[in-house]
């Protein structure tokens, strides 16, 4: 009965009417019904009080307290809402709104962790899946060789292409996977400066002509010839960025199919963008097709070749230039990629050079 608020308030309302009656009966003019009276008065408002205080303000706030103690220890976290008391009388309360929050923390804490070790599970999945395929194929054709088939020149010869090919694949591999890491971290340093957004777009379809002449994909190039593409980026990134989603327009299209690539001028940007009428993408897939190793058709896209951390690179390229890649597709229809990158105005770059001194 001492341990719940009305045994406490109870035996306190008695101490406080027995001692206010104490005090009335001192008073020589206080009659035996008036302090009856008086004292019944008096233990009724006590009890009230004492257990309306007890009952809000401290063993609710206890029990909240332990209840949500209890949760932390059994690490079931997932109904805990996020309760913030501005103002109030009782400090329990405070004490609640501290430890609610804690654990609201903890539980932010452990949902991270969990989606780190889910990504982690899949990256060395992927990973070894990746490294599996050449290192297999190069170690059966050297195993092929070293069984006896070494003394046919011709199997030999064929054999070797074979082995250097797929070692050639394990090496763009672990390249792709450095620059990755390297850019994800902030090792890798941009260095920025001006230069033409369209001369460098022509040196990558210029590269990539030959692959689109096998499948027959004919490349459509559109620009105003007329004016200067001027911008200001790190241009060796740039180039792969250009190449990696030229390049994935070819190989996705289908045979005989169209890869169009516009330079458009905006108000302070230069926008670039890169069409095809391929397959498309699934609207399930295209928020996951800049993951590392994310793979739309993955039986057909490890026949076409590719390490699945193009796009990847693409997107943290960008993400430094403080621009990201944009992307919409239909299935059956086609996608469209495109970037933008800030603009300078040739003839700002004009008055620039001419209040320049110049070399002599």
């Amino acid at each position: 009965m001492l341990t719940n608020s009305r045994g406490i308030a109870l035996i306190l309302a008695i101490a406080i009417a027995a001692l206010a009656t104490a005090f009335l009966s001192l008073m020589g003019e206080s009659s035996i019904t008036y302090m009856l009276v008086a004292g019944a008065l008096i233990f009724s408002i006590s009890y009230l009080l004492i257990n309306i205080t007890l009952e809000f303000l401290i063993f609710r706030e206890i029990g909240n307290i332990y209840t949500l103690l209890e949760k932390i220890q059994k690490k079931d976290l997932s109904d805990i809402q996020d309760k913030s008391f501005r103002s109030s009388l009782s400090p329990l309360r405070k004490i609640n709104s501290v430890i609610n929050s804690y654990a609201i923390a903890r539980q932010k804490e452990i949902e991270t962790l969990t989606k780190n070790a889910e990504f982690r599970r899949e990256f060395i999945a992927d990973i070894s899946h990746e490294l599996k395929t050449p290192i297999f194929a190069t170690q059966g054709y050297i195993h092929t060789l070293l069984d006896g088939a070494i003394e046919d020149k011709h199997v030999r010869m064929k054999f070797l292409k074979r082995a250097a090919k797929s070692l050639d694949s394990l090496d763009v591999l672990v390249q792709d996977l450095l620059t990755l890491n390297q850019m994800e971290s902030g090792v890798i340093k941009f260095s920025f400066s001006d230069f033409d957004l369209r001369e460098l777009i022509d040196e990558v379809i210029e590269e990539l002509e030959h692959k689109a002449s096998k499948r027959e994909v004919k490349i459509k190039w559109e620009y105003d010839s007329e004016r200067k593409y001027i911008t200001h980026a790190d241009r060796p990134k740039i180039y792969r960025v250009c190449q990696n989603l030229i390049f994935n327009a070819i190989k996705y299209n289908h045979h005989g199919g169209e890869v169009q690539i516009s330079l458009k001028p905006g108000k302070n940007t230069l926008q670039v963008e890169i069409k095809d009428d391929g397959q498309g993408i699934p609207p399930e897939d295209l928020k996951r097709i800049f993951e590392r190793f994310y793979r739309v058709e993955k039986s057909r896209n490890k026949k076409e070749g590719g390490t699945g951390l193009g796009l990847a690179i693409v997107k943290h390229i960008l993400e430094g230039h403080k621009s990201k890649i944009s992307v919409s597709s239909t299935v059956g229809k086609g996608s469209l990629f495109s970037f933008s990158l800030p603009m300078i105005k040739h003839q700002e770059q004009e008055d620039s050079a001419k209040a320049s001194p110049q070399k002599q």
